[in-house]
């Protein structure tokens, strides 16, 4: 998240406070983002020595970051909102999840089942999910800022858990023997070989029929 975009999307609007900006901040994100007044003033000086915001000096306390102290955009500081709001977010390599990095772990960690692990964390995820579920069915309907964040969780939530049930299914697979093995070690007798013409009496053993048959369609 980029505190120092949604500030100059606020002062976008016009001039602003500090403390303003921090309850402006927190109301338009749902209030699922507790922001601190320290970290504003903080990224607010940042932004005024990169030109992108501009203050009016001291505040009426005489401090520097007086809690009357007021600041506006900059073009400039409309030049790099505009860049930011159009520039795809950098998605050309995997985070280092946490999530991700336990399963893997999991994998080699001797005496331990990595589809129990899964299944904690799914559990745990799923949990998750019904509390945000609740929480859109009781306030997200009259607050579109907090409807788009619980329903940007909600489908964030539902594919790391769709990851997790993969992961589970290729980890299932993967300690399974191959097919060909579980064709070649099955045996069978069956009334398949014909021993008269006219009596009908049938037996013998008929092989189990190549994976690779059924898997083009091919007729026996």
């Amino acid at each position: 998240m980029s505190v120092r975009h949604a500030l100059l999307a606020l002062l976008s609007e016009g001039p602003k406070y500090g403390l303003q900006l921090r309850e402006e901040f927190e109301q338009r994100t749902g209030e699922v983002w507790p922001l601190n007044v320290g970290q504003v003033y903080t990224t607010l000086q940042r932004l005024e020595r990169d030109g992108l915001v501009e203050s009016d000096g001291d505040g009426q306390d005489g401090t520097q970051n007086g809690p009357q102290k007021g600041f506006r955009i900059t073009e400039a500081g409309v030049q790099e909102l505009t860049g930011w709001l159009r520039t795809p977010s950098d998605t050309s390599s995997p985070p280092r999840d946490e999530l991700v990095m336990k399963v893997l772990v999991a994998l080699r960690v001797p005496g331990t089942d990595a589809r129990d692990v899964i299944q904690v964390h799914r559990r745990y995820l799923v949990e998750l999910m019904q509390q945000w579920t609740r929480i859109k069915e009781a306030e997200a309907e009259s607050d579109m800022s907090l409807a788009l964040v619980v329903d940007a969780e909600l489908f964030r939530l539902d594919a790391v858990v769709r990851w997790l049930d993969a992961a589970d299914g290729r980890i299932k697979r993967a300690a399974e023997p191959p097919a060909g093995l579980q064709a070649m070690t099955t045996t069978g007798t069956t009334t398949g070989e014909t021993t008269g013409t006219t009596t009908g009496e049938t037996t013998g053993t008929t092989p189990a029929v190549p994976k690779v048959r059924r898997r083009i369609g091919a007729r026996r």
